[in-house]
């Protein structure tokens, strides 16, 4: 056999047995016996560099170096899950869906939720090419190298896969490798990891791919995103991707009601303890792929998917102390300092109480001993109060009427359940908080700069509002504390570049109350220009679609004030985009104004997503469900009959894609 031969001989028996011990769990060969041929395929690559190929199984015992994690944007959103809690919540979800789908029969898949980090990995003609932590959903960091590691991940498809897709997963730390890691750890004398789901996600971010191949991390996959996928439901692209090679759970189960959900759920409820995972409750996602699509998204989470949380672990301990934090928009936030308790693998010292009538309610006192938990939320909560223990001299809470950071008195207006600090202008952390949101990575996204740094800049009378970033010089940055030549660079550099940021992202970076991403982009595209939002009346505002009398209030209530307008020009003259493009309004017309459109269906020249994105740009309005309001169905293959029903009934014309196009 020719040196190349032998290479990709050995390269194909590695990868298979690798498939048999990691993904099947059936091992076919011997550890020792599998080490010597890794060997034997070590040494032929190194006198044979020109045979190098990156997806070779010798790839797994790492070595890569990575400095600095690139920011990779992910093709296709990576949503949060809205949670459940009870059989009523699944049920409500499921008349929501009825109520869009009509009386189309919903199946549903039920997968276990595992407690790892959240990973996308991208193939391409059956090679893994890139592997990207979750980030802020949007982008996220690429951690390819580390990655390759994982035994469970393959490096070549089998079967008959897409041209190039994506496929979602957790990376997790099996109960029984962690504990051989903490066993070694206390060996050696370090302090054990305190918890796998948070072990896992440190191991993603290791600079040395050596030291993530030590590591027995799995990579459990649920999710292929993608076009021309050739599956056309949840369950059967689970079994499509095994059949690919991909290490996906057998206990996924197709239901046909939210009945046979529950019994899903409460199995493993009971029998969770007996996985070799952590896992925290059950995703629950309507089965057709076809159906997902009608479906749609809220700005948050998929409208087609509910995970459904099993009940928190909760435990006693002593509040100490209370205290209040200042947010951004002046809210009170207080705050249970608490004696450490260890509460589902992590150290808790502190709780949230929310609001003074959270404290009321529970009547949550100093010295307390609290009942803590850990839900849906990543802050913990108080829940209750142990009165049992509570002391004969305990004094009620008395809620704080003056700010903590600067004493003004507090304010709490009617039918709100937060005090707010109305020093809008000269509150601390109210100024540091609006110039750390406009700096995030959503908005204005600048490099070089943190929160740490702006409370330093803040400190050292650099800046005292956002406006101000523009005017840093770098020998202004130089002598601050823990900076130097390059970091003042790269500060300077971020923001110049953070003018190229558009419109929607500025207006959403302002720190407007009640104005969020989703209701930025609406403002931005209804007006067109920061001058033309600022004339805008709070009854022209509500004329915008979904802009509610209290977010119409709070954005005329900011540009009200003399010192945001005044903030705002020297944005413009700092040649922030405070307009829409010329590229972006040369596809937005009035066309469609006054109508709305229900989409239903598979369409063959164009994406439902395009299609949704057409309708908006030229003024129409997408609605989720037929009413006596719908002007259009535009209507592809597979819609339901319901649908069609409906529309019948009710009298609203059906067009295909190719009669809106005409349309347009």
């Amino acid at each position: 056999m020719t040196p190349k031969e032998q290479i990709d001989a050995l390269r194909e028996e590695l990868t298979k047995h690798n498939y048999n011990y990691y993904v099947l769990d059936n091992p076919t060969i011997s550890d020792f016996d599998f080490d010597m041929k890794m060997k034997q395929l070590q040494e032929l690559e190194a006198k044979h560099p020109e045979f190098q190929d990156e997806n070779s199984p010798s790839v797994r015992v790492g070595g890569m170096i990575t400095k600095n994690f690139e920011t990779i944007v992910h093709e296709s959103r990576m949503y949060s899950l809205d949670n459940s809690y009870s059989k009523e919540d699944l049920e409500d979800w499921e008349k929501r869906i009825q109520r869009i789908l009509g009386d189309e029969k919903v199946t549903f898949t039920c997968e276990l939720k595992y407690d790892g980090a959240s990973i996308s990995l991208t193939y391409e003609k059956g090679k893994f090419v890139r592997a990207v932590t979750r980030g802020d959903g949007f982008q996220g960091d690429d951690v390819t190298n580390n990655v390759r590691t994982i035994r469970s991940v393959p490096l070549q498809l089998k079967g008959d896969f897409p041209e190039k897709f994506d496929i979602r997963g957790e990376i997790v730390l099996p109960h029984e490798g962690f504990a051989k890691m903490n066993q070694e750890r206390i060996e050696a004398g370090e302090d054990p990891y305190m918890n796998p789901r948070n072990t896992a996600s440190g191991s993603l971010k290791l600079q040395d791919s050596a030291e993530v191949a030590k590591r027995p991390l799995e990579c459990l996959l649920y999710t292929i995103t993608g076009t021309n996928l050739n599956v056309s439901s949840q369950f059967e692209s689970l079994e499509k991707a095994r059949q690919w090679g991909f290490k996906v759970p057998e206990v996924a189960k197709l239901c046909k009601s939210t009945d046979e959900v529950m019994e899903f759920v409460n199995y493993w409820d009971v029998h969770r303890h007996e996985l070799p995972y952590e896992t925290d409750g059950v995703v629950i996602k309507v089965n057709s792929f076809a159906h997902q699509d009608e479906l749609g998204y809220t700005a948050k989470a998929p409208r087609w998917a509910m995970a459904y949380k099993f009940k928190a672990e909760q435990v006693a301990t002593v509040l100490n102390e209370i205290t209040y934090q200042v947010g951004r928009t002046g809210a009170i936030t207080p705050v249970a300092n608490l004696e450490p308790v260890l509460l589902a693998g992590t150290t808790v010292k502190r709780a949230s109480l929310h609001n003074a009538d959270q404290i009321e309610k529970l009547d949550v006192r100093v010295s307390d001993e609290v009942f803590v938990e850990k839900g849906g939320e990543i802050i913990p909560k108080i829940v209750g109060v142990d009165f049992t223990k509570r002391s004969a001299d305990s004094e009620p809470t008395q809620y704080i009427t003056e700010c903590p950071e600067c004493g003004s008195s507090l304010i709490r207006k009617e039918g709100e359940a937060q005090h707010y600090c109305p020093n809008y202008y000269g509150c601390p952390p109210q100024i540091t908080g609006r110039i750390q949101h406009f700096i995030s990575r959503k908005a204005m996204d600048i490099d070089g700069l943190g929160a740490e740094t702006v409370e330093l800049l803040f400190k050292e009378d650099l800046i005292a509002n956002y406006a101000d970033l523009y005017e840093l010089k770098k020998e202004q940055i130089v002598p601050l504390e823990r900076m130097a030549e390059k970091s003042a660079e790269n500060l300077i550099n971020g923001i110049e570049k953070s003018k190229e940021i558009p419109f929607e992202r500025v207006l959403f970076a302002l720190g407007i109350r009640f104005v969020g991403e989703t209701v930025a982009k609406k403002l931005a595209k209804a007006y067109k220009s920061i001058d033309a939002l600022v004339q805008a009346t709070v009854i022209d505002l509500v004329a915008v679609d979904e802009i509610g009398i209290k977010i119409a209030e709070s954005v005329v209530d900011f540009f009200s004030r003399e010192d945001n307008v005044a903030i705002i020009n020297r944005l413009k003259n700092y040649g922030l985009q405070l307009e829409l493009s010329a590229n972006q309004l040369e596809n937005q017309t009035e066309k469609l104004k006054g109508f709305t459109f229900v989409v239903s269906g598979v369409f063959e020249s164009i994406s439902r997503n395009e299609l949704k994105k057409l309708i908006e740009d030229n003024g129409g309005k997408v609605a989720s469900s037929i009413s006596s309001k719908t002007s259009y169905i535009i209507a592809g293959d597979n819609m339901g009959p319901s649908k069609k029903e409906k529309a019948d009934k009710l009298g609203v014309p059906i067009i295909s894609e190719y009669d809106f196009k005409e349309m347009l």
